[in-house]
């Protein structure tokens, strides 16, 4: 089954347990996604000249470069070459949702690679980069009519030089709002017939703070870094959605920022203003980075500087150590144990919690430490969570669900009954935009739970990280069906092949509760989803079997979600409710066992 948007209501969320319409509104053609017939009209086929693509060669003086894509592969990290000095303005390119092309399309452009690949090195290299890049370096000579005729003072009309179109060109995308978006309205094989438009993000500018209405949120115990314009911060390369790498006068940061929904931004920016120093814990923001907004002409906080620690993630660099087997157990223990250190040292003094606990978000600095980074609390993927998170987080998602095809009107009550019973305030908390939540975060499942169950589900993704440390690979799964990584694993979690004894007990201890996932049925193997039993026996998967076994697979979980929140509710009320149901050990004790055990093996 190929992998697509649609995907991900039908096969990789709880919203495949939804009643669905008739015809799903969101669902392309089906002719669109079948082969090529082979008696296929000379109108379209690829045979004639008017349907393939002229070239996909690098550029020899690009005038852009791609840095990675998000969204499932709709929306490309586009950075301009042609500027002498590239503020990090994140003026992405979007394009049409890859479910809408032709099968043709699809292959020649490598859009289903796309969907799950997110790095710079691979994505650069996809066949759909080098079209935007081509489409890109015509429309460069064009932005904002600077191709057309102009009066230069008393003059006489005249058409502008090569030089001066990339100077209009930079001064146009430079006045734009931060965030904007230059959107493909199609993608032909033929660039010249895609046409690009310029959407301006002024309704961005609306959510974002100034420093003034910073202090009278937080008041004065709140130390706010130093300001920076925009233009004095260079951009060498965005590495994420959320993060780049910048220069200030020659030095080198992590410039952290969001093109939507700037609450977490702004969450997170005050918990590094406020959590107390931590050798294992990002350390505070650098410099507030301004912008002043052309609605309401305010100084706007666009994101913060951090410090940039150059070795990446322990995602990258733990399995690229174990293939060389350069990964030491001294290291995997120092690792272990600043990580839980830091995790500890967060849960006691910071008053909240880390709901995102992977590789992914621990950076290795120049002397190898580990360091806990990303704190907007958005929470993580199902596959990463705790089932008692993921049984609120599964109503969540089924509660609030907008897109299409499914009938809202019926089958999303009884979600919706449970949420207003936990959370009461959930919607308001998923879809406001403005920042206005000034002390808790705008997690809703983390929220809902008590602080043991916080540091309960604490501790069952410390344990999924200790096996990622232990066995030396990226994630606790082969291959994640939405993203793939660089270095994917080649266990699943809990396979254990090289972990201790003594470990393998602490975090078997450590998550305790754990349930079957979806790929233990369902998994990704390059660019499609089929069933592992198909894989086995080595036949195709049909589509809609997928689809059913995932659909029974989800009624089964989400069952068993409403059981557990309705016996955790009725417990509550009776008080007989166990905050740590699984009787997982505690972080402190978690700590403690790290020590004896490398004690003991360390010999």
């Amino acid at each position: 089954m190929e992998l697509n948007p649609e995907t991900i209501d039908t096969v990789i969320h709880p919203t495949a347990v939804l009643k669905r319409t008739t015809v799903p509104p969101s669902q392309p053609k089906l002719k669109a996604l079948s082969p090529v017939p082979a008696d296929i009209a000379w109108d379209l086929s690829q045979l004639n000249p008017k349907n393939r693509i002229d070239s996909l060669a690098p550029l020899v003086t690009p005038y852009w470069r791609i840095d990675g894509c998000t969204s499932w592969g709709s929306q490309y990290y586009a950075t301009p070459l042609f500027m002498a000095s590239v503020p990090p303005m994140r003026i992405d390119v979007f394009i049409p949702d890859l479910s809408l092309q032709t099968r043709l399309v699809r292959d020649l452009l490598e859009l289903d690679q796309a969907f799950h690949t997110k790095d710079r090195v691979r994505v650069s290299r996809l066949s759909v980069s080098m079209h935007i890049l081509r489409r890109l370096q015509i429309w460069t000579m064009t932005i904002g009519g600077a191709d057309q005729e102009f009066i230069n003072g008393d003059g006489p009309r005249r058409r502008r030089t090569h030089s001066e179109r990339l100077e209009y060109a930079e001064k146009y995308l430079c006045h734009l709002p931060f965030g904007s978006r230059i959107v493909f309205d199609s993608l032909t094989l033929d660039i010249n017939q895609i046409n690009i438009t310029v959407v301006p993000t002024f309704a961005l500018e609306v959510y974002h703070f100034s420093v003034r209405q910073f202090e009278a949120a937080w008041g004065h115990d709140v130390t706010l870094p130093p300001c920076v314009n925009i233009t004095q911060v260079q951009l060498v390369e965005q590495i994420h959605d959320s993060t780049s790498i910048v220069r200030i006068d020659g030095q080198s940061y992590i410039f952290k920022a969001l093109t939507s929904f700037p609450k977490y931004l702004y969450h997170e920016l005050r918990i590094l203003l406020t959590t107390k120093p931590h050798p294992n814990i990002m350390s505070r923001p650098v410099h507030l980075v301004t912008k002043r907004t052309r609605v309401g002409g305010k100084n706007a906080v666009l994101g913060f500087t951090l410090e940039l620690h150059q070795h990446g993630t322990l995602r990258d660099i733990v399995p690229f150590l174990s293939s060389s087997n350069a990964l030491t157990t001294e290291e995997q223990f120092k690792w272990a144990y600043q990580i839980t250190s830091a995790v500890l040292h967060f849960r006691e003094t910071s008053g909240t919690f880390y709901p995102d606990l992977r590789l992914d978000n621990i950076v290795l600095s120049e002397s190898r430490d580990a360091i806990m980074v990303d704190f907007e609390q958005r929470g993580v993927w199902c596959e990463f969570a705790s089932p008692e998170v993921n049984a609120i987080e599964y109503m969540r998602i089924l509660a609030t669900a907008e897109n299409p095809p499914f009938d809202v009107t019926s089958s999303q009550q009884p979600y919706r009954d449970i949420m207003e019973r936990i959370c009461p305030e959930y919607e308001t908390l998923t879809r406001n935009e403005k920042y206005d939540n000034y002390t808790s975060s705008y997690n809703v499942s983390w929220e809902s739970l008590t602080p043991r169950e916080q540091e309960a589900s604490e501790v069952y993704m410390l344990g999924r990280v200790l096996w990622c440390l232990f066995e030396g690979v990226s994630a606790p799964q082969k291959a994640t069906i939405w993203v793939s990584y660089r270095w994917e694993s080649h266990l699943q979690f809990p396979e254990y092949h090289r972990t201790p004894q003594r470990l393998r007990q602490l975090i078997d201890e450590c998550t305790k509760g754990r349930r079957e996932t979806l790929d233990n049925q369902i998994l990704r193997v390059g660019n499609k989803l089929v069933l592992r039993a198909d894989l086995e026996a080595n036949v195709d998967t049909n589509p809609e079997v997928l689809i059913k076994v995932a659909r029974d697979w989800w009624e089964k979980e989400v069952g068993w979600a409403e059981k557990y929140l309705a016996d955790r509710e009725a417990k509550k009320q009776n008080g007989t409710w166990d905050d740590n149901p699984y009787d997982r050990p505690t972080i402190r004790q978690v700590l403690q066992s790290l020590a004896s055990i490398r004690a003991e093996i360390m010999v």
